[in-house]
């Protein structure tokens, strides 16, 4: 990666948030709503620390996954939950056009102004999974997910792993763990536009058992992460992020 890259911030799955209109069709269910399949717990979170300590800019959604998942592309089946599956198509391309098309024009302005005034963009998408998922135990504490086939993903990814065995040895990091870096996703949406000389995307990914925990535990495992990607973006490109360029006056 070169030096003094720009920085940018996504939360595809921060709340579980039902706007009004479609609120009678979760009646019921906010057992569902308030579990992993409604939210990522704690993404946000350290979504909004990321972009404070790097000065980089946030985008982010609370609109709960289950109404429309911005972290899959139109047309995948899951795109929505199987409560709006079912629901007409004109009625979920409304929501396709009130919540996934401006989300998604969002961020894609966001990274290509950042590639326009710096020349390269890393985009991290925070998220976080739930520890156990159909019975089976996800033995990771963190997951770094990227395209094998992106060079600067690899390397970023490599660099910020070996930075966490240092600084947190007893946290378990995996690469594309617990899902491809490859599949369906935001990142993977911007790799079929943007060069990977422009464009870094890494999906972070983190257990929610450790936002479960709270308090200290927490904000210390915030503080790691933050700690170790400007260690692995200096080791990657010999300097830090760069920070935000002046706003012009209107």
């Amino acid at each position: 990666m070169p030096d003094r890259c720009a920085v940018v911030i996504t939360c595809e799955h921060g709340g579980n948030r039902i706007p009004s209109p479609y609120r009678s069709l979760f009646a019921g269910q906010e057992t569902l709503l308030a579990s992993h399949r409604g939210f990522d717990a704690g993404a946000l979170e350290l979504a909004r620390d990321l972009a404070d300590a790097l000065a980089a800019p946030l985008v982010a959604s609370t609109v709960c996954r289950l109404l429309v998942d911005l972290n899959r592309s139109v047309g995948n089946p899951v795109i929505h939950s199987e409560v709006i599956r079912h629901l007409p198509a004109e009625q979920r391309a409304a929501i396709l056009a009130r919540f996934y098309q401006p989300y998604r024009s969002e961020a894609e302005s966001v990274v290509r102004q950042a590639i326009a005034e710096r020349g390269r963009v890393l985009h991290l998408s925070s998220h976080s999974f739930t520890p156990v998922l159909d019975g089976r135990q996800r033995r990771a504490d963190v997951g770094l997910l990227y395209d094998p086939r992106r060079p600067g993903e690899v390397a970023l990814c490599a660099h910020w792993k070996a930075t966490l065995a240092h600084l947190a040895p007893h946290l378990q990091v995996r690469r594309n763990y617990p899902y491809a870096g490859k599949g369906d996703g935001l990142t993977a949406w911007f790799r079929r536009r943007l060069p990977a000389d422009a464009y870094v995307g890494i999906e972070l990914e983190v257990n929610q058992k450790h936002q479960a925990d709270g308090g200290a535990h927490w904000a210390a495992l915030r503080r790691t992460l933050i700690e170790s990607l400007r260690e692995a973006l200096l080791r990657s490109t010999g300097s830090p992020p760069a920070p935000p360029l002046p706003q012009e006056l209107p």
